[in-house]
């Protein structure tokens, strides 16, 4: 990608989002009403006033610390045991007969109703919370990873097996890498679903968190102050969410990784040598026409005086003259 096309992408991207920003200002500022009501909505200035008073206080950084720590901590324990589940229910029909129906019957439930069922198991809202943020990114990584192992191709398999390889490496050589990019679309998607549930969580039953300081906005009616809330969880979603969408390119490096709009090339798996060059052989060049001509057309050589004629080709000048006599 050249420099000024990124250049023209990243402006197109803040452009966006400054459009968004005075659309906004222009509708809370003049109080426009048409289907839907902007008089009561904090104006950009009011939430960016009230933002710089929160980031100044100890309180902000502190709800920040604790929704941080509750997102990464369940997001890990969901993607280490929804790509442990996956993989044993796609590879295993034993473990897919017996966990699968399982699966599909609590899948559909949503997350934020496992409240009341982790507030029985669970002995503190911490613990809870955390539960919740694992169930929500569960099923999206479990069912994103169980697709993506199913999809691999045998041959791959075959050649480890053939070449003395054993279920391990297969595992570890074919399966696991083969599977990375599934896995990790799985990932984005968890990461987001995890952010919805555990702000949910926070305003339930939390006592520190970013959901926990929006709600309690909300209900002392600081409007701005909901704004500041919601503006640090969407900063917060778009940072956890980059992150993962980073080490998903850097350790599937193998893929071809295109543009928008670009043909994406095949790609080889993981571990294959790179495909040789195919010689492509030189044209010769076409034989000249008029060589033959021009020799038939020449006049012959004028013979030496005292020399014997030059013999034809295969031939010896005795014999042609007793052919002659």
């Amino acid at each position: 990608m050249s420099a000024g096309t990124s250049l023209g992408r990243r402006l197109v991207r803040a452009g966006s989002l400054a459009a968004a920003l005075g659309a906004w200002q222009l509708l809370t500022a003049y109080d426009v009403e048409l289907w839907l009501r902007f008089a009561q909505f904090p104006t950009v200035g009011e939430v960016a006033s009230a933002l710089a008073d929160r980031v100044g206080t100890a309180a902000y950084w502190q709800d920040l610390g604790h929704s941080l720590r509750r997102i990464v901590t369940g997001f890990l324990l969901a993607a280490v045991l929804g790509v442990a589940a996956g993989t044993a229910i796609a590879r295993s029909r034993w473990a897919a007969d017996l966990l699968g129906p399982l699966v599909e019957v609590v899948r559909p439930v949503p997350a934020i109703a496992l409240v009341p069922v982790a507030i029985l198991l669970l002995p503190t809202n911490e613990q809870g919370i955390v539960f919740i943020t694992c169930a929500a990114a569960f099923f999206p990584v479990l069912v994103s990873t169980r697709h993506a192992v199913r999809a691999l191709s045998p041959v791959w398999e075959e050649a480890v097996l053939t070449m003395g390889g054993g279920r391990v490496r297969v595992l570890w050589s074919v399966v696991l890498p083969g599977a990375l990019p599934g896995v990790f679309g799985g990932l984005s998607v968890g990461v987001g679903v995890a952010w919805i549930c555990v702000i949910s969580a926070e305003m339930i039953s939390g006592e520190y968190g970013v959901g926990y300081r929006t709600w309690q906005d909300y209900t002392v009616v600081d409007y701005p102050g909901v704004f500041v809330g919601m503006a640090t969880i969407g900063a917060l979603g778009l940072l956890t969410s980059t992150a993962v969408e980073a080490a998903g390119r850097r350790v599937t490096s193998w893929l071809p990784h295109a543009t928008a709009g670009a043909p994406v090339p095949d790609a080889a798996p993981p571990g294959a040598p790179a495909p040789r060059p195919v010689p492509v052989p030189e044209a010769k060049a076409a034989p000249d026409v008029g060589t033959a001509s021009e020799a038939k057309a020449a006049p012959d050589a004028k013979a030496v005086p005292g020399e014997e004629p030059a013999p034809a080709a295969g031939g010896h000048p005795a014999a042609e003259k007793e052919s002659v006599a």
